[in-house]
C-alpha cells in the first residue's frame, strides 16, 4: 500500500491511464463505451449488456445512453474497428458515465469487475481535477490577458505625453522688452 492507503499503481488490476483513455467526451459526457467497459471488468461485450438489459431499471439516462448511430459512424471513422457488413457490431454501443459504470460492476457481480470499479472511479475523479485545474487556469490567463491589454494604451498614452514635453513649444516672437525710442528706428 501506497502511503496514501490506496495500492501502489504497479499493482493496480488495471492502470488509471488505461481506462483514462477509454473515456470519451460525448453529448457534453464523460463517459466509457460498453466494449471497453467490458474489457476492463474481464467479460464479453454480449455478456455486460445483456446484464444490463436484465436490471436495465437501474440505469436511469443519467448512468447510460445508447449512441445514435451517427455518432457509432462518426466513432468508427475516428478509431478503426470492425464494418458492420463485416461482422462487426448490429446495435449501436452504450455508453455509460461514472455512475453507469459502477453499477455495471454490480450488476455483473464478478470479483474483476468491483475491483476494477475502484480504478474507474479514481480514473474519472482524475479527469475531474485536471478539468477544474485546466478550467482554473483558463481563467487566470483571461484576467491577465484583460489587464495587460489595457496596460498598451496606457504605455502609449504615457510615451505621447513624454514626447509632447519634449518638444519645445513653438511661439510666435515677442517684442522686445522695454522701451523704444524714435532715435533708434
Amino acid at each position: 500500500m501506497a502511503p496514501s492507503g490506496t495500492p501502489d499503481a504497479r499493482n493496480a488490476v488495471v492502470p488509471v491511464a488505461r481506462i483514462e483513455r477509454a473515456i470519451l467526451l460525448i453529448r457534453g459526457e464523460k463517459v466509457i463505451l460498453d466494449a471497453d467497459l467490458a474489457e476492463l471488468y474481464g467479460v464479453a461485450t454480449k455478456v455486460l449488456n445483456q446484464a444490463v438489459k436484465r436490471h436495465l431499471e437501474r440505469f436511469p439516462k443519467d448512468f447510460m445512453f445508447r449512441l445514435t448511430d451517427q455518432e457509432a459512424a462518426a466513432l468508427r471513422s475516428q478509431s478503426v474497428t470492425s464494418k458492420r457488413k463485416r461482422g462487426g457490431r448490429r446495435y449501436a454501443p452504450y455508453a455509460f458515465t461514472e455512475h453507469g459504470a459502477i453499477m455495471a460492476a454490480t450488476v455483473l457481480n464478478s470479483p474483476r469487475a468491483v475491483q476494477v470499479s475502484v480504478y474507474v472511479v479514481r480514473a474519472f475523479v482524475q479527469l475531474r481535477q485536471a478539468l477544474a485545474q485546466h478550467t482554473e487556469l483558463a481563467a487566470k490567463l483571461a484576467d491577465l490577458e484583460r489587464k495587460v491589454g489595457d496596460h498598451d494604451q496606457k504605455i502609449l498614452a504615457i510615451i505621447q505625453a513624454i514626447r509632447e514635453l519634449m518638444t519645445p513649444p513653438t511661439r510666435p516672437p515677442r517684442k522686445p522688452i522695454g522701451f523704444a525710442s524714435e532715435m533708434e528706428d
